[in-house]
């Protein structure tokens, strides 16, 4: 039996990809997909022409072929049919608005969905509840939270929960959900509430119930429950216990329809755990570029002179072993590397063969897709090589004015040593998991900073696309930034896959 998708709040779909991909696709097709972001959309649209083509060797020679140059035509060119498809599947919408409702609305008349035979997935947009997001909220003036609209975005999750009665949905957010507040009364209370019974908290007629249950404990929430009674932490997922190499700690709602009398037996497994540069495996070294007056001489020089000069400091500060691993990287310094593309050439990757590895190579491929460098000022070059140098020798990401006490590290600002900003710049360490990956990492990379001092830059698109578990085939539209923002917004495909083992275990048992 396949069961049909509904994907609200998609972003680029990483949610969807993991049910699509279940089973090679023979248990979940996505009917719909909605998503508000134009870059966001096409990077949709064009995944869902790809799974389109699954079985059309010309038509994945067209895919595979526009990959890998920018003078290929687009594929959706050559197989109008399947791109038509694909289109039906991915909708530019924004829920809340009336118009883009309506359009739903519609759009679920079409599609003809079987309640029993239907998922709904999604997360709505998490800035009102993310501990960032209320921080910027709180330096408003004359900010109030019942009066921000984003602080009820779930009520359109509601409007199709009621209207389309699925047998299970899958809705993820941030942590900080648990802790979010308006008027005085935690926002988590009261979603779980309206989640049971969708219909009464529309103000309409009360239909199907909902039982709202963990992913990795028997914790449940039924209808008629009282929430102050119930540990909220029950329903994080921590995705580095699950094969994910990211410390990536999301709230993910499992409800499941009341008249499926599920017993709550059915959990995510545990994995083997992967660290960054598991996740890296096979990836090409690349350097940063420089803001200005880029070049690879320049570069080389830049980078030198900034490890010669906190070599010296340290050694001043009579901090040996630091002093020691500064200079040892000079030496492994190379100026002749290069700084990727959006279509990089693939040459000799290696492959790894865990599940992680096998879910995200492709050896189709012959270029890494969204693999292209930042260009980064003199001063963050510094930086960036001391914190790799720091992470690998202590193992830890350095932290605050006392890590970074050698000259020229402390960044212009005016409160710097307050302790605000001790997290500026982060490491991410070879042997752990990633820090959780946000969609931040489009503004500067400071808190993405790669672990290799060779190479002295922040993340790719595609690196943290790994840490996202999305496949190296992926091909994330739109200019580098709105990249980042996808790839930093979405939820790890590879998890998702794993959330679905789960929703097809509960639906075959019914």
């Amino acid at each position: 039996m396949t069961y049909k998708i509904i994907d609200l709040f998609a972003g680029p779909g990483g949610l969807g990809e993991g049910f699509a991909a279940y089973k090679n696709g023979s248990i979940f097709d996505i009917a719909l997909s909605a998503e508000m972001e134009s870059s966001a959309y096409k990077t949709l649209t064009l995944r869902s022409f790809f799974r389109k083509i699954r079985g059309d060797q010309k038509a994945l020679n067209a895919y595979y072929s526009f990959c890998e140059s920018a003078d290929s035509p687009r594929p959706g060119d050559l197989f109008p049919l399947a791109w038509r498809a694909a289109e039906e599947e991915a909708h530019q919408l924004t829920l809340g608005d009336p118009t883009d409702n309506q359009k739903l609305d519609v759009l679920l008349n079409q599609a003809k969905l079987h309640e029993d035979k239907t998922v709904l997935i999604g997360g709505p947009p998490c800035q009102a509840y993310s501990l960032v997001g209320r921080a910027r909220n709180m330096g408003k003036q004359d900010y109030v939270a019942e009066d921000d609209h984003r602080h009820f975005l779930y009520k359109e999750y509601l409007r199709i929960l009621h209207r389309s009665r699925p047998a299970v949905f899958v809705m993820e957010n941030v942590k900080g959900i648990l802790s979010a507040k308006v008027g005085g009364a935690l926002v988590f209370h009261d979603i779980l509430r309206d989640l049971t019974d969708p219909g009464k908290a529309l103000g309409k007629r009360s239909g199907a119930r909902y039982t709202i249950h963990s992913l990795v404990s028997p914790a449940k929430f039924v209808y008629g429950d009282d929430p102050e009674y119930l540990d909220a932490s029950e329903f994080i997922i921590k995705a580095e216990k699950f094969g994910i190499p990211q410390a990536r700690h999301r709230v993910i709602l499992l409800g499941v329809r009341e008249d499926l009398c599920y017993d709550g037996t059915k959990f995510l497994r545990e994995s083997d755990p992967l660290c960054v540069e598991d996740a890296f495996l096979g990836m090409p070294l690349l350097r940063s570029k420089l803001s200005t007056n880029d070049s690879d001489t320049s570069w080389y020089e830049a980078v030198l002179g900034n490890a010669n000069k906190l070599y010296k400091d340290a050694l001043e500060q009579r901090m040996g072993t630091l002093a020691e691993e500064l200079k040892a990287g000079m030496l492994r310094i190379n100026g002749s590397l290069a700084t990727g593309a959006l279509r990089f050439p693939r040459r000799n990757a290696s492959h790894g063969q865990t599940r992680f590895h096998k879910w995200v190579q492709d050896p189709r491929l012959n270029v890494w897709l969204n693999h292209e460098t930042r260009s980064h000022m003199s001063s963050d070059l510094a930086r960036y090589y001391f914190s790799a140098v720091y992470g690998q020798t202590f193992n830890r990401s350095p932290k605050g004015h006392h890590d970074f006490s050698l000259k020229g590290l402390a960044p212009d600002h005016a409160n710097w040593e307050s302790g605000k900003f001790a997290d500026r710049f982060r490491v991410q360490l070879q042997k752990a998991p990633s820090t959780t990956v946000t969609s931040h990492i489009a503004k500067d990379g400071h808190y993405f900073i790669h672990p290799d001092p060779r190479q002295c830059r922040s993340l790719t698109v595609r690196e943290a696309a790994r840490l996202q578990t999305f496949p190296d085939n992926y091909f994330f539209q739109g200019n580098r930034t709105q990249q980042y923002h996808q790839v930093g917004n979405a939820v790890p495909s590879l998890l998702a896959n794993k959330i679905a083992h789960v929703v097809t275990a509960i639906l075959s048992n019914r």
